[in-house]
């Protein structure tokens, strides 16, 4: 990547962090949108997003289960279906065309996700209460682990919506079970996906320095109730935009 390049995606990934880990998220989806809009390549693209979000999901984890929003027996069935399905997906290798235009609607599916937690989210159960089912649960983990192994997410913009549509979490709750569940299926991805072609850029550790900057602030800021609006929408905006040039580009 070119001086300009790096500094530009550094200053994107600080961003794209502090707002996912608002939420529980490790932020897989912006930084590959940010990606996508530099013009890096697939092999490129998918281990740094997954490295980045075992860095700052680890760090997420660690911040929410300290504020005691960790729920094991709402985590635990998502993992059993999503951990060997993860790895199933890591290890695919798509052409370039087919995952620009996975990676495309997955990116504009997190869009209207992020525009929904911004207007759309009404909360009904209590912090602390957790009602997860658990064979569907198992059944749910299957499909979201092999999608996020295979383009290179950690779920939880999949599994943040589920978790508050079906009324089995609350938010902060939400965000204490999707966080950890990012952090295995992310780790289990890269780890299948090493025996694809995969390249990390000479610049990660200045990459992951911007993300995990953003995740300290990220993090103590939802833990603080963050009004994050106008945030989302942004981010939502510039998703959009990404996830339209992949799929018209695939």
């Amino acid at each position: 990547m070119e001086p300009l390049e790096t500094a530009i995606l550094c200053a994107a990934f600080f961003v794209v962090a502090t707002l996912y880990t608002t939420v529980g998220h490790a932020g897989a989806s912006g930084y590959l949108a940010m990606m996508a809009l530099i013009g890096l390549a697939p092999e490129i693209m998918r281990p740094t997003a997954l490295t980045l979000n075992i860095l700052v999901a680890g760090l997420t984890v660690y911040r929410f289960r300290r504020a005691r929003f960790f729920s094991w027996s709402g985590l635990w069935p998502f993992l059993i279906g999503s951990v060997p399905f993860a790895a199933a997906g890591g290890i695919q290798s798509l052409s370039r065309g087919a995952y620009y235009s996975a990676m495309g609607v997955v990116l504009l599916l997190a869009a209207l996700y992020l525009v929904w937690r911004a207007f759309g989210l009404r909360v009904a159960l209590q912090e602390g209460v957790v009602r997860v089912r658990k064979l569907p649960a198992v059944f749910i983990g299957c499909v979201i682990g092999f999608i996020s192994g295979l383009i290179g997410v950690g779920g939880g913009i999949f599994l943040s919506p589920l978790l508050l549509a079906l009324n089995w979490a609350g938010p902060k709750t939400t965000a204490g079970i999707s966080a950890p569940f990012i952090l295995v299926n992310s780790a289990v991805a890269l780890a299948a996906g090493s025996l694809t072609v995969q390249t990390l850029p000479q610049e990660l550790p200045l990459l992951a320095a911007g993300a995990l900057a953003g995740a300290f602030l990220g993090t103590w800021l939802g833990l603080a109730r963050l009004n994050q609006k106008g945030l989302l929408m942004t981010l939502a905006f510039v998703m959009s935009l990404a996830g339209l040039k992949l799929v018209l580009t695939a």
